[in-house]
């Protein structure tokens, strides 16, 4: 459309690394818009106890982090739109975003914080007990559990990674993997093999997390993926690692990406991509660490990269 405006910079997504890209964006003067996604704050929505937060000693519920950094986005001018975007048009610049309601923005920068969805059993006790003992980040929540057992979720090096960070806290990790051998590297199997308070369950899936109202997981039903049997193993903790899908469905072709769908870097350290103007921020691009701080650091460099690619553009603020 010829008489849409042109943006300085859209921000697509709205987890830590949009909101903290909105708040340097609106900081210089480059009067962002960020476009909010199916899930507006992120992962930590769906978290309870956010701990590990730099600035929060007593710890702050996922959610309440998030109103903080949207708050702190709008009083900086941050603009905010409540949609997804279903195309972007990177063959020419501006770019051209298409949302899912019709209508199109058009931007000299990008910067994508779509971040990464984590892969889930699909069970119903499992979406019951989200949060209340079931999750999908042992570095996030392990601290919780303490001295009781817990039950890990798959069978890469993800699920054995998981499993020996929970050794610190938990009194028995039991890795519940639906073959009889792991995808993951030799060096991680045996790590977790030689470790004492692993225990391997083979030929295995969770057919249902079992818990009550008032405590939370009590323990998960397992089924023999060879003879259908069922056994049940108490525990307070669920850790699904069974990989993370990230959210580029609708960059197919626009930008360079990993087999693995994760969006490829111009070089570590930078969130430059390799469609120029077009940026990456947090879990979209973090295949390693996966977590609030760094997806809020790596949005904060966005932005500044952006706004460095701006001036020497010529295109003012």
């Amino acid at each position: 459309m010829s008489d849409t405006p042109t943006e300085n910079v859209v921000i697509i997504g709205s987890g830590p690394a949009g909101y903290t890209a909105a708040i340097y964006a609106a900081r210089a003067d480059l009067a962002p818009i960020l476009i909010d996604g199916s899930q507006p704050g992120g992962q930590l929505t769906i978290t309870t106890d956010v701990d590990n937060y730099p600035g929060f000693p007593e710890g702050i519920m996922g959610p309440e982090l998030m109103e903080r950094f949207r708050g702190q986005a709008e009083r900086f001018g941050t603009r905010f739109l409540q949609a997804e975007v279903r195309d972007i048009d990177t063959s020419a610049q501006p770019f051209r975003l298409t949302l899912d309601n019709g209508d199109e923005v058009v931007a000299k920068t990008v910067i994508i914080a779509t971040g990464a969805s984590a892969r889930w059993l699909g069970i119903p006790s499992e979406k019951a007990y989200m949060g209340k003992g079931v999750s999908a980040c042992a570095t996030c929540d392990g601290f919780f559990y303490r001295d009781v057992p817990v039950v890990v979720v798959g069978g890469g090096d993800t699920a054995l990674e998981e499993a020996s960070f929970l050794t610190k806290f938990a009194s028995k990790v039991y890795v519940v993997h639906r073959r009889d051998s792991l995808r993951a590297s030799k060096i991680m199997q045996q790590h977790a093999m030689d470790n004492p308070k692993i225990e391997f369950v083979w030929n295995a899936q969770v057919d249902e997390v079992l818990g009550a109202a008032d405590k939370g997981v009590t323990g998960v039903r397992l089924k023999s993926t060879v003879d259908e049997s069922t056994q049940e193993i108490e525990c307070h903790g669920v850790f699904m690692a069974i990989g993370h899908t990230p959210n580029t469905g609708f960059l197919n072709g626009k930008v360079e990406l990993h087999d693995t769908g994760y969006i490829k870097l111009a070089k570590p350290g930078t969130t430059r991509t390799s469609v120029p103007g077009l940026f990456a921020a947090g879990d979209v691009a973090d295949q390693e660490y996966r977590q609030a701080i760094t997806a809020a650091g790596a949005g904060c460099q966005a932005a500044l990269d952006a706004e460095r690619y701006i001036q020497a553009q010529g295109h003012g603020g």
